[in-house]
């Protein structure tokens, strides 16, 4: 129907258009119609590869610039807890205070907007905004790994640029999650990141469904912005990418122990250290220590049961260190498993537990949960 007059116009008017290359030009990789087939047959247009014309957007005076080799030699990076007020805005004074706990128990690194700082669940503004002011406020100190991952490489990108804008020391990159793509998208995908600075991959297949194969990390390790890998899958592939040459963290921490002592890992990126940094600096620094490693697993096995950050969150509100604010989707644990944590540090001892506040069972009413904020 034309959009003018609202008369049938039929089909049978116009021919059916087909796609091919233009060959006058073998650098033109344009596709044009045209109304009848050569009588050599379609023939499937190839990828175009477009530079990153753009790219580097990065200044060379960016805040905190760092060299890929300081990334690589970190050995305790503490994932961290991002805390809310009741309203659901970021409680910036309790997490400036769970920083200066991790810089005074001997992280080398934090993690910003990682999975267990609930990144998938702020604006992408929130985002960057909490990674200025980690840097702003302890770049000096500790290195800022800014989770700037996305499914989404045009985001990634972008949020890659804004990060090390702000003065970010290294970024923390997943592959795409539920819009899996194929492992040459992959490679693809990390190196449009990559020419932004200084990379952590992170292989967590458990999360994203889908397993980033060594023979992808060896390809993109030859990147000069690679620092490594937090590789999730065990300890038999962390073996594997250390007698490659290729750095490496253990992101499980029951796990992590034998990972930096019999397996050739780096270190950790951990949960656990958001609670006990001082034992975890003990873990990754002091050697090999199966007794210490046997004392933490109750409390690391109890942080996991559920997925993480809910124990976590559970467990630094009943410690007094955050409000008991919850973004949905997560909630705290139930009231049985509350009563367990707290079992668990005085079997550990308070002393070694991030806060001064006595530990204590917090009722059901005293959570918040909030879906908009």
């Amino acid at each position: 129907m034309s959009a003018l007059d609202g008369t049938l116009v039929s089909s049978r008017q116009w021919p059916t258009p087909t796609l091919r290359r233009r060959r006058s030009d073998p650098s033109n990789n344009s596709l044009h119609y045209n109304s009848s087939r050569r009588s050599g047959g379609w023939r499937a247009p190839e990828a175009a590869v477009i530079p990153n014309f753009h790219l580097p957007m990065r200044s060379l005076e960016v805040k905190n610039r760092t060299s890929t080799d300081d990334i690589k030699s970190l050995r305790l990076i503490t994932a961290l807890k991002t805390p809310y007020l009741p309203d659901g805005r970021f409680d910036l004074e309790a997490y400036d205070a769970l920083m200066h706990l991790q810089i005074l128990n001997g992280a080398e690194g934090v993690i910003v907007g990682g999975t267990t700082g609930e990144g998938h669940l702020m604006s992408w503004d929130e985002h960057i905004m909490l990674i200025g002011h980690t840097v702003n406020c302890f770049g000096g100190t500790i290195k800022v790994i800014g989770n700037t991952g996305s499914n989404s490489t045009r985001e990634a990108i972008h949020a890659s640029e804004q990060g090390f804008a702000v003065g970010m020391h290294a970024a923390l990159h997943i592959n795409p999650y539920y819009g899996k793509t194929s492992a040459d998208g992959i490679i693809s995908h990390f190196e449009a990141v990559l020419a932004m600075g200084p990379t952590i991959i992170y292989n967590v297949p458990s999360r994203t469904g889908q397993d980033i194969p060594p023979s992808v990390i060896r390809t993109v390790a030859q990147h000069a912005n690679t620092a490594g890998v937090k590789e999730c899958v065990g300890n038999d592939r962390i073996k594997e990418y250390a007698d490659g040459g290729i750095e490496v963290w253990s992101g499980n921490d029951d796990q992590c122990h034998d990972a930096r002592w019999g397996f050739g890992a780096r270190g950790v990126i951990s949960v656990t250290s958001n609670l006990v940094p001082g034992l975890m600096h003990e873990l990754m620094f002091e050697g090999k220590n199966s007794t210490l490693n046997s004392k933490l697993m109750p409390l690391i096995e109890w942080l996991f049961r559920e997925p993480n950050p809910i124990g976590l969150n559970t467990a630094l509100a009943q410690l007094g260190v955050i409000r008991p604010v919850f973004r949905l989707p997560y909630v705290p644990l139930p009231r049985e498993k509350r009563i367990e944590f707290v079992n668990i540090v005085k079997e550990l001892g308070r002393e070694h537990f991030v806060g001064d506040k006595d530990v204590q069972v917090l009722d059901d009413a005293d959570f918040v949960t909030i879906a908009r904020y």
